[in-house]
This record gives structure tokens, C-alpha cells and sequence, in this order.
């Protein structure tokens, strides 16, 4: 297993969200990150909602109420907490998340390596 640094708690602004376009090996819409408090969620860049990344323009999200992220194409709209879509064209959807954790005051994922990576 390899651990993949992300971000630290204060590169996001409470109640924001922080695109991790850096991260396109894991998909090539990225990842973004939300937090809430000390609370941080990674979920892939997707709506699934036709597959569209949430950001309109580059790595700047719509956030409502510090508490949902909202797919800029369609206005569905995701809980931070497991990114279940509560309103939009997916109602009912969700957010393919990304496992991570914290090392020190880095937020990582850990991923295994296969052969040739």
C-alpha cells in the first residue's frame, strides 16, 4: 500500500469544497474535497447525473449552507457527509467516495500498487 498525501484541513475552507485535480490517475475528472468542521469527505469529481464532473469552471464548486455540494450542470445536490444525493435529476444517487485518512496533519488515501506503477 502506498499513501497519497491530498491536503491539509486548512487548505480547505470550512464548510468549502477543494478540488484535487492533481489526483487524475485515480479518475480523470479528479477528486474534491469537502469539509465540515474537523469533518473531511473525498469523492470522486462525477455527478452521477450523466457522468459530468461537479465543477463548471475549474476547481470551483457550489457549496449550499456548508452542508451540500451542488453539481453545477444539473443542481443535484450532495450531503457532505456520504455524498446521497437529497435533491436533482439523481435523487436517491450518490457520490462514489474516496477512503482516506489522516497522517499527522495530512489528509491521504492509500492505494495499492500494481505491477508497473
Amino acid at each position: 500500500m502506498t499513501s497519497i498525501p491530498l491536503c491539509r484541513l486548512d487548505d480547505i475552507a470550512d464548510g468549502g469544497a477543494l478540488g484535487l485535480p492533481q489526483h487524475q490517475q485515480l479518475h480523470p475528472a479528479g477528486l474534491v474535497a469537502v469539509r465540515q468542521g474537523e469533518q473531511v469527505w473525498v469523492y470522486i469529481n462525477r455527478c452521477p447525473h450523466f457522468s459530468v464532473p461537479l465543477d463548471f469552471n475549474p476547481q470551483q464548486f457550489c457549496t449550499w449552507r456548508g452542508k451540500v455540494l451542488m453539481c453545477a450542470h444539473h443542481s443535484a445536490m450532495f450531503r457532505y457527509d456520504d455524498g446521497h444525493c437529497i435533491d436533482g435529476p439523481c435523487k436517491g444517487a450518490q457520490l462514489e467516495a474516496v477512503p482516506v485518512r489522516w497522517v499527522e496533519d495530512q489528509l491521504v488515501m492509500e492505494i495499492e500498487l500494481t505491477a508497473g506503477q
